[in-house]
């Protein structure tokens, strides 16, 4: 009876196992959070950025909080998105082109919405006919060419970064498979 017992207890909770991992690893994938401090942090600890003018280095480069009045100006729209996360940093007087966003959107519409309106920053960077480029350099402007916007489900990132741009569009991505 003992034996009968514990069988139909590993039975069921084999039954119950199966249907609570049933998912498929990109499913699984889509529903962890990736902690886009944590993400940023670790590509300031690498390519040895800080926002410490006092402690900064002469090999770091300063980069700032990009929110209020500031975001706004940068990214007409966004502080309306409702985000779980948002990461957003930028030197304030550079030559050196290197802003990153980094958000969660609550929402797939909302991460739409923030894609249009980081594409539309590095538009306005690299300029047209019309506009001779927010970046002003002709190096600067080369740079912001090379942005881009990625997005993973309800996760978008602007990446805008003259020496590290592919390294971090590839790192921003591997948080995701």
């Amino acid at each position: 009876m003992k034996k009968w017992m514990m069988l139909a207890a590993a039975l069921v909770l084999l039954t119950a196992m199966t249907a609570c991992g049933g998912n498929s690893d990109k499913e699984n994938a889509d529903s962890s959070e990736v902690a886009l401090d944590s993400f940023y942090a670790g590509l300031a600890e690498e390519y040895h950025w800080t926002e410490d003018a006092a402690a900064s280095e002469a090999d770091e480069l300063l980069l700032s909080n990009i929110e209020g009045e500031m975001l706004d100006s940068y990214y007409p729209g966004l502080s309306e998105i409702a985000t779980k996360q948002l990461v957003a940093k930028a030197p304030l007087m550079s030559a050196v082109v290197n802003e990153v966003v980094f958000l969660q959107c609550e929402t797939d519409e909302d991460a739409d919405k923030a894609a249009e309106i980081l594409q539309k920053r590095i538009d306005y960077q690299v300029g047209d006919e019309t506009n001779p480029g927010g970046a002003w350099y002709p190096e600067s402007i080369e740079s912001w060419k090379q942005a881009q916007v990625i997005r993973e489900g309800t996760y978008v990132a602007m990446i805008a970064s003259a020496e590290h741009q592919a390294d971090i569009a590839e790192k921003f991505q591997q948080q995701f498979q």
